[in-house]
């Protein structure tokens, strides 16, 4: 088992590939999602199949964003 003085050695860099390494390592499949989560899913997803959701693409955000500064 690697110990925390250990981990707290390593640079910001090697900290952060092993924090990506653990987080892939885990199967969103053994994850459970709240109730509250898959009620506001549903929903969202109901109201785009009946057409009442509008999409912004991620450039109009951006050319807000920048004409705002």
């Amino acid at each position: 088992m690697v110990q925390m003085q250990e981990i707290l050695e390593l640079s910001v860099a090697e900290r952060i590939l092993m924090i990506e390494k653990i987080w892939d390592s885990i199967d969103p499949g053994t994850i459970p999602t709240p109730d509250s989560h898959q009620q506001e899913l549903d929903r969202r997803l109901n109201r785009y199949t009946k057409g009442e959701t509008s999409f912004v693409s991620w450039e109009s955000i951006k050319s807000e964003l920048n004409a705002a500064k």
